[in-house]
């Protein structure tokens, strides 16, 4: 199934996601003339954000979703004359030798197959130019997963589910040490990194409609919301908000830096 996205809902209700690429971004060390490219940019706005730190260079956002495109071009395209944004699949990218830097935050565990990705990156990066990419890993959020899979197989949902239902890939180091020799990329840090996502029940709620479509939208839309209230009820039974009334979500990033020789 193809998963709609909705950018509008993305935009106000993934903050985790942003938050860790502003770290990513702070690691890059720029000089203010690459040219990047974004895999997976989404919604736009950490596209913007890369696009403010080369005033010299050039950023292209891509993604495969024609809406969160419209979105990201609509609303930060006229920001900055040196970013520019196009609808095309991580496993798809068909530049050649034009980026200094590729770059993709949270959004590679959405693709099936990555070794056409990591073949069109190599492709896409000049000599020398370099790789910063975070997705979720091996371990990625296993508590929402297995509350996914009970909910799955009840009386109920189940016959929503009779078909395959591809959600995401989460790879370890040792996958993507094969796929960059392959592609003649030279890993300079592959590195499982675990994180802990703290958010409201709201904000939990939310982030399970905005980021699990693949799961709910196999749910008629109007049965979806209460489908995403039995998950996030499923997922506290087993993991309960702290002191706060806070809720955690262990996750794991694969952050994948790599070098084109």
């Amino acid at each position: 199934m193809s998963a709609t996205w909705d950018p509008k809902d993305y935009a106000n209700n993934s903050g985790g996601q942003q938050v860790w690429a502003e770290e990513l971004i702070a690691r890059l060390a720029l000089d203010g003339s690459e040219a990047i490219l974004d895999v997976g940019c989404g919604d736009g706005r950490m596209t913007a954000v890369l696009a403010g730190r080369v005033p010299e260079g050039r950023v292209v956002g891509i993604d495969s979703s024609a809406e969160m495109i419209e979105f990201a071009a609509g609303e930060f395209r006229d920001r900055a004359p040196q970013l520019s944004f196009a609808q095309i699949d991580a496993g798809a990218i068909s530049f050649e030798d034009e980026f200094d830097l590729i770059y993709s935050n949270a959004a590679l565990h959405h693709v099936r197959d990555h070794v056409p990705v990591v073949a069109g990156i190599a492709r896409a990066l000049r000599s020398g130019g370099r790789t910063m990419l975070s997705f979720g890993g091996r371990g990625n959020v296993a508590e929402v997963s297995a509350a996914v899979r009970s909910l799955m197989d009840e009386a109920g949902w189940s016959a929503y589910f009779a078909g395959e239902v591809f959600a995401y890939n989460f790879f370890g180091p040792e996958d993507y040490a094969v796929w960059l020799a392959d592609a003649g990329l030279e890993p300079l840090r592959v590195e499982l990194v675990p994180k802990d996502m703290v958010l409201s029940r709201e904000k939990f709620v939310a982030w399970l409609r905005t980021t699990w479509m693949r799961y709910t939208q196999c749910v008629p839309e109007e049965r979806r919301e209460e489908f995403v209230d039995a998950l996030a009820a499923r997922y506290l039974e087993a993991c309960p908000v702290d002191s706060a009334g806070l809720v955690h979500s262990k996750m794991v990033r694969l952050e994948v830096e790599a070098r084109k020789a």
